[in-house]
């Protein structure tokens, strides 16, 4: 079943690549609009944009939803439902389409909303606690992003339209468009989990390797960041240099948690949200192609990521720790020549495709204008890139095998290789050949001192990564010493307690006022009280109502005594 979809998705790849090279030459775009519900004079459509973004971006996404469902006919062979996890990656890729060919708040809306509901499935596909905790803060984080989106359609109803790209130009001068273009910022940070929206993003980790490799290289995380090249044209300088700050802030803390996480794939999680937040910071600093391209080339290498990392994990009894592997290259040098290239494109190592991307946005930025901050931040972030990244391989290559007595790590060639083998080529060459595509000629001039500092960053956060990977039986880890701060930085900056003990705190006092005012005083003296008592007080008058003569002699003599009480009380 698999392999009937992967096979089609191929297809369709190469189809819209080269339509999409198509486009970019002559630069062509098409509107496909087909109307369904007028409204007060406002026309609700469902629009298609084909231009040369949208175009190759899906035919991306195609290649590694292909490559994961052939990976997933191995990784998920022994799962008793293995068509509903079929069938969920392809609404996943349904969805994620939708959203990429639509230029109307409602489509995108649409496939947005496909995405997190979709996305919260699969996360909690295994149905344990972790999985359900996982996908409830995944799906509530991404539930603020749904709201902002809502809130700028239902404002853009003052427009008679919901065709955002129409009305960029009004951008300046009209308040309301600022407005709906600040709340779909707003929307885009959620997705993309920049500060403060970070924790969701290691959470989602708990979903099968297969959906981790789609939905953190080329799909959920990066909707955000295509949807904010899709409203470039109308960004203010305000929203630039705020955004700016927090994407650079959001690649800096990545980066920073990635050094002290032993799992895995969180540490390529972490690595996941640092490379989102460079895409965030040199679209805000000016650049809209360059963003593109890097997401282009980062969807490719961080997909074969994952790919290796699940191979390593599904060989290792389920194991992700990575201070229990080690000289795993012996008995598995294929899937470990495929992760150390990764590795290395993520890090920027020329000439593989990272290189051409990574390099070109570090230039870019040496040569802007921006303050000291940013510069400091933006080469700090590069060197714990290259520091986590080499502690990673060191950890899984190098020293003895630390891995447990009863083990089965092996190698064969099935589906799982076969499925990373398919990227490997694109990881290789997709950089040098989108860079011919997109920017010939794109020419930085730099003194050479400013180039060199790129390389001097690098060498020495390889001196670092030295130091902090040492790990073994016998062997007291330098990690104790920072314990504390390892917890304080591992947590995210206890941006991970804050996501998840806040909620539970919240239910807390909900169920608490709910206690005391809904079911307390609200109860007693509201809607139900006050029919108790009124029903008390009819019993009485129907009672009076019987006409009894004994009931009217006792009331007689009490109206008797009690006048007789105040003729005794006056006579005094």
């Amino acid at each position: 079943m698999c392999l009937k979809y992967s096979s089609l998705l191929i297809m369709m790849f190469f189809s819209m690549f080269f339509i999409g090279l198509y486009f970019m030459l002559f630069d062509y775009s098409f509107l496909l609009e087909f109307p369904i519900l007028s409204i007060n004079s406002s026309m609700i459509s469902f629009i298609l944009l084909f231009d040369w973004i949208s175009v190759i971006f899906s035919s991306f996404v195609m290649l590694i939803c292909s490559s994961v469902l052939i990976y997933s006919e191995e990784y998920m062979k022994l799962d008793k439902s293995l068509s509903r996890f079929v069938y969920l990656v392809m609404l996943f890729l349904f969805s994620m389409i939708i959203m990429i060919f639509s230029p109307n708040l409602i489509s995108i809306l649409l496939g947005w909303d496909g995405l997190g509901l979709v996305s919260y499935c699969l996360v909690i596909y295994y149905q344990n606690t972790k999985s359900v905790n996982a996908g409830l803060l995944t799906i509530l984080s991404n539930r603020v992003g749904d709201v902002f989106l809502m809130m700028s359609i239902v404002w853009m109803l003052n427009f008679g339209s919901w065709n955002c790209f129409y009305y960029f130009d009004f951008v300046k001068s009209d308040f309301s468009m600022y407005l709906v273009v600040t709340l779909v910022v707003f929307a885009g940070i959620t997705k993309s989990a920049q500060i403060p929206f970070s924790a969701w993003l290691p959470a989602a980790m708990a979903a099968p390797t297969p959906v981790s490799s789609l939905v953190h290289s080329s799909t959920l995380v990066t909707a955000g960041v295509y949807l904010m090249i899709r409203f470039y044209d109308g960004f203010s300088d305000s929203i630039l240099m705020f955004m700016l700050y927090i994407s650079v802030l959001t690649m800096f803390l990545a980066g920073l948690v990635a050094c002290f996480e032993f799992d895995l794939k969180k540490i390529i999680a972490m690595s996941t949200l640092s490379q989102l937040g460079l895409m965030m910071s040199i679209l805000f600093m000016g650049d809209m192609n360059l963003a593109f391209f890097h997401l282009l080339v980062h969807a490719l290498f961080k997909a074969l990521l994952f790919m290796c990392a699940g191979f390593i994990i599904h060989s290792s009894l389920n194991c992700q720790d990575i201070r229990f592997m080690g000289s795993m290259i012996k008995v598995m040098p294929v899937t470990f020549s495929y992760f150390i290239i990764c590795n290395f494109s993520l890090c920027g190592l020329p000439f593989l495709s990272g290189f051409y991307s990574k390099d070109l946005v570090v230039e870019f930025m040496m040569m802007g204008y921006m303050n000291i901050f940013i510069f400091v931040i933006y080469m700090i972030s590069l060197g714990l890139t290259v520091l986590y990244t080499i502690r990673l391989i060191l950890y899984l290559v190098s020293k003895n095998f630390n891995n447990f007595s009863l083990h089965s790590v092996n190698e064969t060639w099935d589906y799982m290789l076969i499925g990373m083998s398919i990227l490997i080529f694109f990881v290789v060459f997709s950089g040098s050949m989108m860079m011919w595509l997109m920017f010939n000629p794109y020419f930085i001039c730099l003194p050479f001192s400013m180039k060199m500092l790129t390389f001097f960053v690098i060498f020495l956060s390889y001196l670092f990564s030295l130091n902090l990977h040492m790990f073994n039986y016998f062997y007291y880890s330098k990690y104790l010493y920072f314990n504390k701060l390892g917890l304080f930085v591992g947590s995210i900056f206890y941006m991970s307690f804050i996501s998840t003990h806040s909620f539970s705190n919240l239910f807390k006092i909900s169920r608490s006022l709910n206690n005391k005012f809904d079911q307390g005083w609200f109860e007693y003296y509201g809607s139900k009280g006050l029919f108790k008592n009124l029903y008390i007080l009819s019993k009485f008058f129907q009672v009076l109502s019987l006409n009894h003569f004994k009931f009217f002699f006792i009331v007689l003599m009490f109206w008797f005594m009690l006048v007789l009480f105040i003729l005794y009380l006056y006579s005094l």
